[in-house]
């Protein structure tokens, strides 16, 4: 992968991390299940961003 795109990949993984986090947070403290499953797809969606990010990279010769 280009340092570009690892870059990217890292920046995307800190932010699925933060999401992981702020969920275990919100469990602890014993939120509302509508902040839970922010949280979830928060994390759901930046997973989702990495796989894109990295095909991407790959179909276009990056």
């Amino acid at each position: 992968m280009e340092p570009r795109v690892k870059s990217v990949v890292t920046l995307i993984s800190a932010g699925v991390a933060l999401w992981i986090i702020g969920l275990i947070v919100c469990i602890v403290i014993g939120a509302e299940a509508k902040v839970l499953w922010t949280c979830v797809m928060g994390a759901g969606l930046g997973l989702t961003g990495i796989r894109y990010t990295i095909r991407r990279a790959r179909r276009s010769d990056i």
